[in-house]
C-alpha cells in the first residue's frame, strides 16, 4: 500500500515540507510536492489543500473506562451547585437501568456559590436504594449513596470516612474495590472503546493508561488493551502497585508506575504539602479538615526507594503521582537512597518518570533531572485551575505560582510528556499545547514547538519507545491532518484545530465527515 500525502504543511523535526509518501506503514519520502512526481501511481492520493500535518498526539496519563463512563454515563462537568449535581442524577437515573450501578464524575465545587456538598441522605431521596458513586474531578474524594456504603462491609471503620457520605484515602479506596464486583467486564468494555474512539478523533495515535488497584480491577488492563487493539491505537500501560513485580508480565504492563500514588490532589485537599492549606477547614467539607490540614502522603522516602531500585533492578519503569511541594520532597529522597543503591547509570537507563510533579523544589528538579526522570505532565491543570483567582491559589495562597513549572523542569534538562489525565480534564490536545504556552505563571510557559514536542515525542520518550514520535524517513507513518493550514495559531480565543484524520502506522483509525 502506497499513500502520498500532498500540497500541505508537513511537520518533519523542525523543518516543513509540503508532501510525504507511505509504503506500507513507514514513511518511505519527505520533500515538495513539485518532487513528488515518483509517487503519482500510488494506491491513494491526499490532496491536503495547504492543511497541517504532524505526528500524532500521544495523550500520556489516561484512564479509560472512567473516561468512557463519563462520555456515555453520568457527566458532572460543568455543575455549579449540589441541587445542579442532584439534577443531573434524577434525570441520568430517568432512563437508566433500575439495576444500574450509577457511577459520575466530575463535580467540583471550588466556583460554587454555596459549597456545601451532596449528602448521602440528598442521594437517597434522589435515589432511593441504589448504588451511587460520584467522584470529584479529581478523582481523589466521592459520594456515595447509602445503598453503594452498605455494599461495602467496614468502610465505616476507614480513614477518610464520613457520615455524610463523602469519601477520600483509605475509605474510597475500599469503595472503589467494591465496585470491581458491581460493574463488570462488559460494561467496562463498552465505555472502553468509546474513550478510544475519542481519542482518535482528537488527533491521538496512542495513550498511557495509568491503572492501579484503586481505580479499578486488574482485569480492566486486558479489556483497555482489546479496545485499542479493535480501534488500532498504540498503548502503554502502567500498573501503580507498591512492588508487584510478579504481575508485570501477566498485566502486559510496561511498568510499575503511573498512579502509584505518593499523595492525592489540591482540589480535594489530600495532596501532600509542607505548609497547611489556606482554606482548610472552611466552607464546603464543614470541618473535615482542621486549620493545619497540610493534606495525605501515602509512601515515605523508605518505600519509595525500594520500589524504585526493585524495578531498576529487573528492567521496568518505575513511577509515582506526586504533587504537592511534600510528596515530592519525599520522592527526591527516595530516588536520592536508590543512587546509593544502584547508581546514577542505572536510573537514567531505566527511564523512571513522574506523573503531574507539580511542586518540585529547585533542588529536587536538579536531582531528577540529573537521574534522567521524565516528568508526565498536564497543562489543562493549570489553564483550569491556575492563576491568582484560580483554585490553587484559594487552597495554597501564593504558592499557586509554584505549581506546574514547565519552563523550569525543561530548562533542566528534564523530559516532559503530556497528558490530560482524562477524566480528571478533557483529552483535547491542542487545547493542552496552548496551555502549556500560555502558561499562567510569568515565565513557565514553553515554546509552541517544545510544546507539540512534549505531547507528541515526549510521550513516546516516557513510554521508551525512543524510535517514533517524529516524522522522518524510515519512521512509522503515524501522524494527524488539521483543518488549518500551517501550523495553527494558539492565540486564547483563537478556535483550535479539528482533526481530519488520524493515521497509526499507515492505517487510518479515524476519518472525519467532511474528508
Amino acid at each position: 500500500m502506497r499513500t502520498l500525502l500532498r500540497g500541505g504543511v508537513i511537520r518533519s523535526g523542525a523543518q516543513e515540507v509540503s508532501a510525504m509518501a507511505v509504503e506500507d506503514g513507514r514513511i518511505a519520502w519527505l520533500g515538495h510536492t513539485s518532487a513528488a512526481t515518483t509517487y503519482d501511481g500510488a494506491d491513494e492520493v491526499i490532496d491536503l489543500h495547504g492543511r497541517f500535518v504532524a505526528p500524532a498526539f500521544v495523550d500520556a496519563h489516561v484512564h479509560t473506562v472512567q473516561t468512557g463512563r463519563q462520555l456515555d454515563g453520568l457527566d458532572l462537568l460543568g455543575t455549579f451547585s449540589r441541587h445542579d449535581v442532584l439534577d443531573r442524577l434524577a434525570a441520568y437515573l430517568a432512563t437508566a437501568p433500575a439495576d444500574e450501578v450509577v457511577i459520575g464524575s466530575g463535580w467540583d465545587e471550588t466556583d460554587w456559590a454555596d459549597r456545601a456538598l451532596p449528602t448521602a441522605d440528598e442521594l437517597e431521596r434522589v435515589a432511593p436504594g441504589r448504588s451511587v458513586y460520584l467522584s470529584r474531578v479529581d478523582g481523589h474524594s466521592a459520594i456515595a449513596s447509602y445503598g453503594l456504603l452498605a455494599e461495602t462491609a467496614g468502610v465505616d471503620a476507614l480513614e477518610g470516612w464520613s457520615a455524610s457520605g463523602r469519601l477520600e484515602r483509605d475509605a474510597k479506596h475500599l469503595v472503589s474495590d467494591r465496585l470491581a464486583d458491581l460493574d463488570g467486564p462488559d460494561q467496562r468494555l463498552t465505555v472502553a472503546r468509546r474513550a478510544v474512539s475519542a481519542m482518535a478523533a482528537v488527533g491521538i495515535g496512542a495513550f498511557h493508561e495509568n491503572a492501579a488497584p484503586h481505580i479499578g480491577p486488574e482485569y480492566e488492563l486486558a479489556l483497555v488493551r482489546q479496545a485499542a487493539d479493535e480501534a488500532g491505537l498504540g498503548l502503554t500501560a502502567y500498573w501503580g502497585e507498591l512492588g508487584a513485580y510478579d504481575k508485570v508480565a501477566d498485566l502486559g504492563v510496561a511498568g510499575l508506575a503511573g498512579d502509584l500514588v505518593a499523595d492525592g490532589a489540591v482540589g480535594s485537599r489530600t495532596a501532600a504539602m509542607r505548609d497547611p492549606y489556606t482554606d482548610a477547614g472552611a466552607g464546603d467539607h464543614a470541618g473535615d479538615h482542621a486549620g493545619d490540614h497540610c493534606g495525605h502522603r501515602y509512601l515515605d522516602p523508605a518505600q519509595i526507594a525500594e520500589h524504585i531500585v526493585g524495578c531498576t533492578r529487573r528492567g521496568i519503569q518505575a513511577g509515582f503521582h506526586c504533587i504537592g511541594d511534600a510528596a515530592l520532597d519525599a520522592i527526591a529522597e527516595g530516588f536520592a537512597a536508590a543512587v546509593a543503591q544502584v547508581g546514577e547509570d542505572a536510573l537514567r537507563a531505566a527511564g523512571h518518570r513522574l506523573e503531574h510533579c507539580e511542586m518540585p523544589s529547585p533542588a529536587t528538579i536538579e536531582l531528577l533531572a540529573r537521574l534522567g526522570v521524565i516528568a508526565s505532565v498536564q497543562p489543562m491543570f493549570d489553564a483550569l485551575w491556575g492563576g491568582p483567582s484560580g483554585m490553587y491559589a484559594e487552597r495554597l495562597g501564593s504558592r499557586w505560582s509554584q505549581l506546574n513549572p514547565f519552563a523550569d523542569l525543561a530548562a533542566a534538562g528534564i523530559r516532559l510528556a503530556l497528558g490530560s489525565d482524562a477524566p480528571v480534564t478533557t483529552p483535547v490536545p491542542w487545547a493542552a499545547v496552548q496551555a502549556a504556552v500560555q502558561h499562567r505563571t510569568e515565565g513557565q510557559g514553553l515554546t509552541v514547538h517544545a510544546a507539540l514536542e512534549a505531547h507528541t515525542r515526549g510521550g513516546r520518550i516516557a513510554a521508551r519507545q525512543h524510535d517514533e514520535g517524529f516524522l522522518a524517513v524510515g519512521a512509522p507513518a503515524t501522524y494527524a491532518v488539521w483543518s488549518c493550514e500551517g501550523f495553527p495559531d494558539l492565540t486564547i480565543g483563537v478556535e483550535l484545530p479539528r482533526c481530519l484524520r488520524t493515521v497509526v502506522d499507515g492505517r487510518t483509525v479515524y476519518r472525519s465527515e467532511d474528508q
